[in-house]
Protein backbone atom coordinates (compact mmCIF):
# COMPACT_ATOMS: atom_id res chain seq x y z
CA UNK A 1 0.00 0.00 0.00
CA UNK A 2 1.54 3.31 -1.02
CA UNK A 3 0.56 6.69 0.29
CA UNK A 4 1.42 9.67 -1.87
CA UNK A 5 0.48 12.15 0.84
CA UNK A 6 -0.83 11.76 4.32
CA UNK A 7 -1.87 14.24 6.93
CA UNK A 8 -0.89 11.59 9.47
CA UNK A 9 2.84 11.57 8.72
CA UNK A 10 4.55 13.86 11.25
CA UNK A 11 7.40 16.06 10.08
CA UNK A 12 9.72 14.45 12.62
CA UNK A 13 8.97 10.93 11.43
CA UNK A 14 7.91 10.03 14.96
CA UNK A 15 4.33 9.80 16.06
CA UNK A 16 1.81 8.29 18.38
CA UNK A 17 1.64 5.03 16.43
CA UNK A 18 5.43 4.53 16.30
CA UNK A 19 5.22 3.33 19.90
CA UNK A 20 2.90 0.51 18.94
CA UNK A 21 3.58 -0.62 15.38
CA UNK A 22 1.60 -3.29 13.66
CA UNK A 23 -2.13 -3.32 13.26
CA UNK A 24 -2.61 0.31 14.31
CA UNK A 25 -0.10 1.51 11.72
CA UNK A 26 -1.81 -0.55 9.02
CA UNK A 27 -5.18 0.87 10.08
CA UNK A 28 -3.76 4.39 9.93
CA UNK A 29 -2.50 3.74 6.40
CA UNK A 30 -5.96 2.59 5.32
CA UNK A 31 -7.47 5.72 6.83
CA UNK A 32 -4.88 7.94 5.13
CA UNK A 33 -5.69 6.34 1.77
CA UNK A 34 -9.42 6.86 2.27
CA UNK A 35 -8.82 10.44 3.46
CA UNK A 36 -6.69 11.22 0.40
CA UNK A 37 -9.27 9.71 -1.95
CA UNK A 38 -12.04 11.76 -0.36
CA UNK A 39 -10.01 14.98 -0.64
CA UNK A 40 -9.33 14.21 -4.31
CA UNK A 41 -13.10 13.89 -4.73
CA UNK A 42 -13.55 17.37 -3.22
CA UNK A 43 -14.54 16.52 0.35
CA UNK A 44 -13.24 19.20 2.71
CA UNK A 45 -10.73 18.24 5.44
CA UNK A 46 -12.97 19.67 8.17
CA UNK A 47 -15.86 17.47 7.05
CA UNK A 48 -13.57 14.43 6.99
CA UNK A 49 -12.28 15.24 10.46
CA UNK A 50 -15.78 15.60 11.92
CA UNK A 51 -17.02 12.40 10.26
CA UNK A 52 -13.91 10.52 11.42
CA UNK A 53 -14.34 11.67 15.01
CA UNK A 54 -18.01 10.71 14.97
CA UNK A 55 -17.26 7.26 13.55
CA UNK A 56 -14.41 6.68 16.01
CA UNK A 57 -16.42 7.77 19.04
CA UNK A 58 -19.52 5.84 17.99
CA UNK A 59 -17.41 2.71 17.57
CA UNK A 60 -15.65 3.28 20.90
CA UNK A 61 -19.02 3.76 22.67
CA UNK A 62 -20.37 0.59 21.11
CA UNK A 63 -17.30 -1.44 22.07
CA UNK A 64 -16.54 -0.03 25.53
CA UNK A 65 -19.64 1.86 26.65
CA UNK A 66 -20.56 5.49 27.07
CA UNK A 67 -18.75 5.95 30.37
CA UNK A 68 -15.41 4.70 29.01
CA UNK A 69 -15.82 6.96 25.98
CA UNK A 70 -16.53 9.94 28.24
CA UNK A 71 -13.46 9.11 30.34
CA UNK A 72 -11.33 8.97 27.18
CA UNK A 73 -12.66 12.33 25.97
CA UNK A 74 -12.04 13.88 29.40
CA UNK A 75 -8.31 13.12 29.02
CA UNK A 76 -8.02 14.71 25.57
CA UNK A 77 -7.68 18.42 26.45
CA UNK A 78 -4.40 17.90 28.33
CA UNK A 79 -3.07 15.59 25.63
CA UNK A 80 -3.98 18.06 22.89
CA UNK A 81 -2.44 20.98 24.78
CA UNK A 82 0.76 19.01 25.30
CA UNK A 83 1.06 18.61 21.53
CA UNK A 84 0.42 14.88 21.32
CA UNK A 85 -1.80 15.36 18.26
CA UNK A 86 0.23 18.14 16.63
CA UNK A 87 1.70 16.56 13.51
CA UNK A 88 3.97 19.55 12.91
CA UNK A 89 5.65 19.25 16.29
CA UNK A 90 9.18 17.85 16.13
CA UNK A 91 9.80 15.32 18.90
CA UNK A 92 13.30 15.01 20.32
Amino acid sequence: MSINKSIFAPASGLGVFDRDQGERQIALEYLADAWNDAEEDGVQSASLAHASLFAALATFCKMHGDEAAADLIAMLPDRIRSGEYNLDKILQ
